[in-house]
This record gives structure tokens, sequence and C-alpha cells, in this order.
């Protein structure tokens, strides 16, 4: 008889774009913590150079960046990786009611740049588990 054995968990892949390298580095430093796999980049090129060559499971996107448009980033991994949940982080008032999630359709969170790091990765953890077995 063969005994089956239950699937290996796959660490969520995480891309962070972010601005501030001291918060995205608080982020990172929490998610590596709770075994996922982390990748920072600053703004939409590095983010968009990724997606392109990384499967990605969830991106923490902040709504305002230094160079590009969160909204765009959030549109190019809709088309080129559409199972990539975006939990969107901000420390502005944009989008308070909530009409993020009607311009981008792999919106799952909004929330603000201030939410700590382990609610932060509890969101990641649900998030992930969407789209891929455990």
């Amino acid at each position: 008889m063969t005994a089956i054995l239950p699937m290996e968990k796959l660490a969520p892949r995480v891309l962070i774009v972010e601005s501030e390298p001291e918060l995205a580095t608080v982020w990172s430093r929490h998610l590596l913590r709770q075994g996922m796999d982390v990748t920072c980049v600053k703004g939409q090129q590095e983010a968009t150079d990724h997606l392109a060559e990384n499967e990605t499971d969830i991106i923490i996107l902040d709504l305002v960046l230094a160079e590009g448009s969160a909204l765009a980033i959030s549109d190019y991994a809709n088309y080129r990786q559409p199972t990539a949940r975006v939990i969107f982080v901000t420390n502005t008032s944009f989008f308070s009611d909530g009409s993020i999630f009607a311009h981008s359709a792999n919106a799952r969170a909004f929330v603000q740049s201030s939410t700590p790091p382990e609610d932060l990765a509890a969101m990641v953890a649900h998030y992930s588990s969407e789209q891929r077995p455990s």
C-alpha cells in the first residue's frame, strides 16, 4: 500500500512595491520571518520587470509611488498574472471611499501604511491561499 503524503505547503511569493525603503524593510522582514518569499522594488519599472519574469501571489502596493503609477502596476499584474492579488497601502486619503476596488480588479484590501506588519502578514497569508493549493 502506498502512503499518501500531504502536499508541501508553498510559501506565498510576495512583491512589495514601496518607495520608502525603511517601510519596505519592516514589512519584508516580518513576512520573511513568516516563511514567505519576498522581493522589494521601488517603482513601476522594477515592478513590471519583476512581474514579467517571476510568478507572484501577492503584491503589496503603495498607492502613491515616487516613480510610476500604482494603478498601472495593478493593471499590468492583472494582465500578466491574473491570479496575483493586490493589497494596496497608503498614508493618504485617496480612495478612502473604497472606490479602489472599482479601479483595480485584483484589489483585495486597502489599508493604511501604518498597519501592523503582523496584520499585513495575516492578509498576505489569507489572500495567497485563494489561488494556490495548500
